[in-house]
């Protein structure tokens, strides 16, 4: 079997459906470095796209039906008539594939079938957005093979997250932000994306933390992550319906010096507190990125362990895991640490000097020993590239 995941798509789609790829494209999953649950309250957020993808293996069929295979994914391909792809049709992870197909032809793209195949080096689960990854990746491989040409610019491909978006959030049934697809789309090497979920607008923000001898560490704390369990869909609902309250289109709309007056108006003590972190959150964005900007890392380290304490406390989306690895790194040198991603699990992030690395992350795991949690995985990463044809 390849070892390369471009050739284990290839082949697996040869050995699954006896069919010859067209081609293979790939989108990264990523890693959000500051603004959780701000996305959908028109707020910023500055991620980075991830070196680890994942690849689809596509060759286009003339009628309307899609096959699709995932390497690792259990009960095998799964097959589908496009015309029959509804919410809870197909079900599982196949959803966040048929979606692609369905919002493209909602969004008016005559699209036909496909047959696809799936393998990954973006961690499943760990909320490092490898449901955006797969969507960008089959959303690429599309606009291609189908003349779409969305890939050309940075219109096309903030319209193609759209679609991947609309995908997970009315077919897999994920009620996410846009952030995750944006940043798999437009990712840059060696730049976070700052994200204004207001306007839509995007900015490349250089993020060479190499050039100040710091490093990002990422622990994936392999406690389990979920977005489809009804947590996430309750916080949004929480922020949408204090938003009508305060008369305001989105919390973004409250400026940081007007907290106190908002949420003298908000009795629900839940609803003051989830007013609080995506207020407070959206200003240690803007802070964030001036510290960056700076070099004044210490700063921006100091900004990302005050984000997770605000996901802890007002917005209640950590846990254990996510809070001993914030709570060890910090402690043993890094300058900053948070959860990222939707929390409920998933990975923390940490800033790091680059000789001290190792050293962090076995910390982390010795804390976990302690703990009694499932040992974590902590690795490395750099800003990457958006989604693109690689064979």
């Amino acid at each position: 079997m390849p070892t390369h995941p471009v050739d284990r798509a290839v082949a697996l789609l040869q050995a699954e459906f006896g069919t010859t790829a067209q081609g293979a494209w790939a989108a990264p999953g990523r890693v959000n470095l500051i603004g959780e649950h701000t996305d959908y309250n028109g707020g910023l957020a500055l991620p980075i796209a991830l070196p680890q993808r994942t690849v689809a293996a596509v060759r286009g069929r003339s009628d309307d039906l899609l096959r699709v295979v995932s390497e690792g994914m259990p009960g095998g391909p799964v097959i589908v008539d496009l015309g029959e792809v509804r919410p809870g049709n197909p079900g599982g992870w196949a959803a966040y594939v048929a979606g692609v197909f369905w919002a493209l032809r909602e969004a008016g793209y005559a699209v036909h079938g496909a047959d696809v195949a799936l393998t990954t080096e973006v961690p499943v689960g760990a909320g490092l957005s490898s449901s955006a990854a797969l969507e960008c990746a089959v959303g690429a491989a599309v606009s291609d093979l189908e003349g779409v040409g969305l890939l050309a610019d940075e219109a096309g491909r903030t319209a193609l997250a759209a679609a991947c978006q609309r995908a997970e959030n009315e077919i897999a049934g994920a009620p996410t932000g846009g952030m995750d697809q944006l940043a798999s789309m437009l990712g840059r090497p060696g730049h976070a994306v700052l994200l204004d979920c207001r306007d839509g607008s995007t900015r490349a923000v250089p993020f060479d933390l190499g050039a100040h001898g710091q490093t990002l560490l990422v622990v994936d704390t392999r406690a389990p992550h979920a977005l489809v369990d009804g947590q996430y869909a309750a916080r949004r609902r929480s922020c949408h319906e204090a938003a009508a309250l305060l008369d305001v289109a989105t919390l973004r709309d409250i400026p940081v010096d007007g907290l106190d007056q908002a949420l003298a108006r908000l009795a629900d003590p839940t609803a003051r507190a989830r007013v609080t972190h995506v207020v407070t959150e959206i200003a240690r964005v803007s802070a964030f990125v001036e510290a960056l900007e700076a070099g004044e890392l210490d700063r921006a380290g100091t900004l990302m362990t005050a984000s997770h304490g605000s996901l802890r406390d007002d917005y209640e989306v950590s846990c254990p895991e996510l809070d001993l690895a914030v709570t060890t790194a910090t402690e043993s040198g890094a300058l900053g640490a948070r959860m990222t991603g939707g929390g409920f699990g998933g990975c923390a992030i940490a800033l790091v000097p680059q000789r001290e690395a190792a050293r962090v992350a076995a910390e982390v795991e010795a804390a976990f020993a302690g703990a009694g949690f499932t040992r974590p995985v902590a690795f490395t990463v750099t800003a990457g590239g958006g989604a693109e044809r690689v064979r």
